[in-house]
């Protein structure tokens, strides 16, 4: 083979291998590199769409927006890193940097060796901090310091601070960083809320710089929906002052009012105590962000016997002045002693005087008269061992023990309020359906959903109908009495016609109750013959008093006084 056929052979070999290697890169690895070179030269950005908003009733705003932003750098449009960090420091600290000590000098440079290591990365972009406000952007801006840029950013804004912040949840990110609603209506209507995202294409240079000229796309952020809610902002401010008020004179460890309008089902006030900032949520403990009103559960006590009363006079198994003929001492009940809470007893006690005086031997005298079945099919319709399905995300519900594992002592003592939980949401929903003539409702925290175009209104939902407006008559009357002839007369305001009945129940600890620890709590409505309201207050372990009517009533009392005069209801007695 002469030198000629040689070069020959190498040349095609040469060709062969060059023409091998373009298919691999231009074939088979030709779309990972086309992605690989569009990564390089082009940005591409999310828009954050603006959240909805959240207002009272009556249109002041409970939350909103504000604007903030993302403070980025440019390492390798930045010369001195160090000088950047420190004037970023500076204004990001409101500190100059001088005649610090101890700790606060130590953060200082902590804080400033952070954001140097951060300039001092080989990338196009970095992020130094995020949520800076207006303030500080036009501060840093003022300085003039080359690669240091802005993104805009939208912050949840809580105007009214920790007001209505079980009802409300906050606003988090997820896993993925972005913003979502946690608790509450934040929570529960966060897909209405959050709208949808933006994008923003764009080319640029070797420095990481946008190309005017360059490729650009962008697709437009959709805002969320706005929420209004039935919230009244007076009486939601009403309720937390005298809450606030009532757990500090009565040492309460805790407290809540729920507030609704009976004849709907809207909640005009919802308040717990202790409670947090929306705004600030990190800095307060996890367990204060579940709503005690719709996530705790307890023993409902002495205020549960209306509505078992409501049951048997539903069956027509007794009537207001039907005579109690096992009232006249102590009950025993398969080897236990049922007393009353006070020890007096009252032969031949009728069923008002039951409910006035909260006569737990009466009570298993009615009890008696319902039976299981009944008890069981009436505790259900009730809507106990189910959700009220109330607009809130964090929503639990006791469950009620099945029908076949009850016995005869269980039977006595849930008829007055004792080995069976409830939740604050359920028990004023109960009561209002006798307030409304006899139709459980389902709680509503919105009252409509704003979106661009149109308002969509929430309707009032029937759950069903438990119990015939005749039996609510003869309820609400026992329990006007109950108020006018009970423990908690004293606090009651003159001239209006209240209904409502107290509770204390004893709260179980490590299998048996604990005498000195309660739930203290009264539930009721106004006014009687028309009711505008109906409210429940709770209080968790009192120190001034266990009994509800010495502590939870009055608080009642005082709230309804105030709604009185604005809800513009005049004394009619």
């Amino acid at each position: 083979m002469d030198r000629t056929q040689i070069l020959r052979f190498f040349y095609f070999v040469a060709l062969l291998l060059i023409t091998v290697r373009l298919f691999y890169w231009q074939v088979i690895k030709g779309e990972e590199l086309q992605v690989m070179a569009e990564n390089q030269h082009q940005k591409t950005s999310t828009l954050q769409a603006q959240r909805g908003s959240i207002y009272f009733s009556d249109g002041s705003i409970l939350t909103t927006n504000k604007p903030t932003y993302i403070l980025f750098g440019m390492p390798k449009v930045i010369k001195d890193p160090d000088f950047v960090a420190e004037k970023l420091t500076k204004i990001l600290y409101d500190t100059p940097g001088i005649n610090l000590k101890g700790e606060e000098l130590v953060s200082y440079l902590q804080s400033t060796k952070k954001i140097k290591e951060v300039l001092s990365q080989d990338l196009y972009w970095v992020q130094i901090e995020k949520n800076i406000s207006l303030d500080k952007k036009l501060a840093i801006e003022k300085e003039g310091l080359p690669g240091i840029g802005f993104e805009n950013l939208v912050s949840r804004f809580y105007p009214e601070a920790s007001s209505g912040a079980h009802l409300l949840g906050f606003v988090g990110s997820d896993s993925g960083g972005r913003p979502t609603g946690y608790f509450g209506v934040e929570g529960f209507y966060n897909g209405e809320l959050k709208g949808s995202s933006g994008l923003i294409t764009e080319e640029k240079d070797a420095r990481g710089l946008p190309i005017l000229s360059g490729k650009f796309f962008k697709r437009e952020a959709t805002p969320g929906h706005d929420l209004i809610l039935n919230i009244d902002r007076t009486v939601q401010y009403i309720a937390e002052k005298k809450l606030k008020a009532g757990i500090l004179k009565y040492g309460a460890k805790a407290g809540s009012i729920i507030i609704l309008e009976p004849k709907t089902g809207k909640i005009l006030a919802l308040a717990s105590y202790p409670n947090y900032d929306p705004g600030s949520f990190s800095s307060f403990p996890g367990d204060l962000y579940k709503n005690p009103v719709v996530a705790d559960s307890y023993e409902p006590g002495s205020t549960f016997k209306v509505l078992v009363l409501a049951a048997a006079l539903e069956e027509k198994l007794v009537e207001s002045d039907t005579k109690c003929d096992i009232c006249s001492g102590p009950v025993q009940v398969s080897g236990h002693t049922i007393r009353t809470w006070n020890s007096k007893y009252r032969p031949e006690a009728t069923m008002t005087d039951v409910i006035v005086h909260s006569d737990n031997t009466g009570m298993v005298f009615i009890s008696r008269k319902l039976g299981l079945d009944n008890m069981y099919r009436y505790i259900q319709d009730f809507g106990f061992g189910s959700l009220t399905q109330v607009d809130l995300q964090d929503e639990t519900t006791p469950e009620i023990r099945n029908i076949d594992d009850w016995r005869e002592i269980d039977l006595a003592t849930s008829s007055f309020g004792q080995g069976i939980a409830v939740t604050s949401i359920q028990m004023v929903r109960a009561v209002a359906a006798i307030a409304n003539g006899g139709s459980l409702m389902e709680p509503q925290i919105v009252k409509a959903v704003k979106t661009k175009d149109k308002m969509v209104e929430i309707k009032p939902k029937v759950t069903r109908q438990i119990l015939s407006p005749e039996t609510t008559k003869k309820v609400t009357q026992i329990m006007v009495e109950a108020v006018e002839k009970g423990e908690s007369r004293v606090f009651a305001p003159k001239g209006f016609k209240i209904a409502g009945k107290t509770g204390t129940a004893q709260i179980p600890v490590a299998g048996h109750y604990d005498p000195d620890k309660t739930i203290a709590s009264f539930v009721g409505f106004a006014p009687a013959d028309d009711p505008k309201f109906v409210m429940l207050v709770r209080y968790t372990e009192p120190s001034s008093s266990i009994f509800g009517s010495e502590t939870a009533a009055p608080t009642f009392f005082e709230v309804a006084k105030e709604l009185f005069t604005y809800f513009r209801i005049t004394p009619t007695e």
